[in-house]
Order: C-alpha cells, then structure tokens, then sequence
C-alpha cells in the first residue's frame, strides 16, 4: 500500500494556509508538501516554490516527491480579477489542466479543486439555489471556475481521474488576511473592530450572501476527500453552505462585543458582483451523499473571529 503523498498548490492563500496545517496534522507533517510563489517561511515541513502555470516545475515536484493526491487551491479571486481579466483567464485555467495532466500522467489517487458561488449568476433562484441551477457567471473568476468545473467532469469521465470539487460560499477565518475577493469585507471587518477603526463596507447593508466558518470549510474538504468513491455522485463540485448574513447582521453581531463599533457604508462595484450571486445556498446533495452538517453560527463565528483575532493582533509588550 503506497503512502499518501500531498502537495499543496496556493499554499500562503487564506485557504491554503490553514488547509496545510490540517493536512499535515492528518497525514503527517513528512507527507505533506506546501508550494506557491514564493516561500513566506510560515510553513513547517517541505516546501516548493511554484509557479502552476509551469508544467514542467509542477511534473517535477510530484515526481521528486512521489506526489499522489493535489489539492489545488491557487486562484486569482473575484474582486482582483476584474481588475486584470484575461490574465485571470490564462492564470486560473492553464494551473487547473497542468494539474489535471499531471495528476493523469502519474495515475494520482484523487485532486481537489475549490470551485466557488461565483459560478451562478442573475438567472438562479437567490433565496435557495439548488446543485443544478444554471450557471452563467458574471465575474472572469466564476467564468474561470465554471470552466474549471467541467474539465474536473471531463478528467473524471474521460480518464477515471478521482477528482472532487466544493462551491465554496465566502470563506471567514481568522488565520490570514483577505485575499481580494468580493465576500472578503466578512474578515476585514473583524481586523476594524478589534483596531477600535470605522469599517467602510463596500457592499450595501442588506446584501445577504453565503458564507462559511474557516473550521467548517476544512472539515467538510476533508469529509468529502475521505468519502468512499462511490459515494461521490457529482464530478462537477458539490453545492457547501455554512450560514448566510449581511453586512447589516454581521455588523450588530460585533456591537454584541464591542458597542463602539462603527460602520459606514460605501458600495463600489464589488456591490453589483454581489448582487449577481445566491443569497442562501442548496446543499442538501452534500449532506446526502457524504453527511455533511455545519458546526457554527453567525453568534459562534463571531465570538471566534474575535477572540481570536485579540489574541493575534495583541500588542507585543
């Protein structure tokens, strides 16, 4: 039985950095190689720079590694894409099918692609969306995963590649900064209330979006990559949700803790990107399938998200 070999690709991402910690803690810290772009030394273990769009660098590390699963989490996000989109076009998809080559030429026991919310657009149902809605993507970075999404199927169906994808709703953690995407105001405004500085929230206060716990989103990336095969009936990505809330709620919840708090509201265009995605999420194909159940609440994430953050952003004495 041959030892399970994983790399990492988008390792420093908000995703990436936690998701290393877990892996490594699950499979041993020898097991697990971390990589991007450049080494930030927060790391433990084996690291590789790399750039995904490279093939050769990407074939050569699995090969010196002896690589036999990826987690694939290196992506321009939402907000940053629009700034540049062809080059977020050319960066998200080329990394994807070096990595789906990669993983086919040295037969990988399975991939794991993060797809994202961003692949619906104005013509889903908002107030439910299912796991077969339509999609039709807004933004260069849901066009980008939705694409990513059919060649995850095609790889499966085409070459028997074990691959697996979540839609992830907007991730909110604690552990690194916001990474340049439109549901990313849910953790710099945490970063504000514990500064004691007025948030300037760029979406509107009712816009009620999907949202994720950091805790929750691991736990159910390695839920689904545990699952039996045969459990695993969608090859596109399954439908996640944690809670949803807006910048209103979220906001109320913190002068729960810190009545000082203050927020001003000043939409710019991330607000119609966000007007363009589901406000509560469907994933009733995941909790199926694999059994998938959320752990927090608006009221737990909070109290998480600063306890936490207090404790990380204490002043050196």
């Amino acid at each position: 039985m041959k030892t399970t070999k994983i790399l990492i690709v988008g390792a420093n991402g908000q995703l990436g950095t936690v998701m290393t910690e877990a892996l490594q803690q699950r499979f041993g810290l020898a097991n697990v190689i971390s990589s991007d772009l450049v080494n930030k030394e927060q790391h433990q273990g084996a690291f590789e720079t790399l750039d995904a769009t490279n093939y050769d660098q990407l074939q050569q590390i699995t090969v010196n590694h002896g690589i036999t699963q990826i987690y694939h989490l290196a992506a321009i996000l939402s907000a940053s894409g629009e700034n540049n989109p062809l080059y977020t076009w050319e960066v998200n998809m080329k990394a994807l099918l070096n990595v789906l080559e990669v993983a086919r030429k040295y037969n990988m026991d399975r991939v794991f692609y993060p797809s994202s919310i961003a692949v619906f657009g104005p013509a889903v149902n908002k107030e439910f969306t299912s796991q077969d809605s339509y999609l039709n993507p807004t933004t260069v970075y849901g066009i980008s995963k939705a694409a990513g999404e059919n060649w995850c199927q095609y790889y499966f169906k085409r070459y028997g590649l074990d691959v697996r994808s979540l839609r992830y709703p907007g991730v909110v953690g604690y552990q690194s900064m916001p990474g340049g995407g439109t549901t990313d105001y849910a953790v710099d405004i945490f970063h504000k209330a514990i500064a004691s500085e007025t948030y300037h929230c760029f979406l509107k206060p009712d816009t009620r979006l999907p949202m994720i716990f950091m805790e929750d989103a691991i736990e159910a990336t390695l839920q689904l990559m545990s699952t039996p095969k045969s459990n695993i009936k969608i090859r596109t990505s399954y439908n996640l949700s944690g809670l949803s809330f807006s910048p209103l709620e979220l906001s109320r919840e913190i002068k729960k803790h810190i009545p000082d708090f203050k927020i001003v509201y000043e939409p710019d265009f991330r607000q119609n990107i966000a007007e363009s995605w589901p406000r509560k999420i469907n994933d009733k194909d995941a909790r199926m399938d694999w059994g998938w159940m959320p752990s927090y609440s608006l009221e737990s994430l909070t109290e998480t998200m600063l306890s936490k953050l207090s404790q990380k952003l204490k002043p050196v004495s």
